[in-house]
């Protein structure tokens, strides 16, 4: 599979790989943006900072969250149904590796008016 860029309102991400098993992205989070306040029914995924800085937003839907701040080679992973939401703190390149299920994705805010 080649790499194809997809652009997001918050920065950007690119496929590296996609079967029935798991998916490796990368991604861009410019400075100050952020991607959508979600959670995922079966998606489980994994983030790993590759430069920049992170700050991503944690909880069970309808609970406290709290924020955790990622440094370069930081990680985390998100389990199905736990609400998140990525900030960037610095412009920043991570990795997501996780589970196939794209589509799988319960926006509960979103700044730029996606449904």
């Amino acid at each position: 599979m080649s790499t194809r860029r997809i652009n997001k309102p918050w920065g950007w991400e690119e496929i590296i790989e996609k079967n029935d098993k798991y998916v490796v992205k990368r991604l861009f989070m410019k400075e100050g943006e952020q991607c959508s306040l979600q959670y995922h029914e079966d998606k489980k995924e994994t983030i790993i900072v590759l430069q920049g800085s992170l700050k991503i937003k944690l909880g069970q839907n309808g609970k406290s969250r709290h924020d955790k701040i990622l440094n370069q080679q930081g990680t985390v992973t998100i389990k199905p149904c736990e609400v998140h939401r990525m900030i960037g703190v610095t412009d920043c390149i991570y990795i997501e590796c996780s589970t196939p299920e794209l589509d799988d994705v319960i926006r509960l805010e979103d700044n730029y008016g996606r449904a």
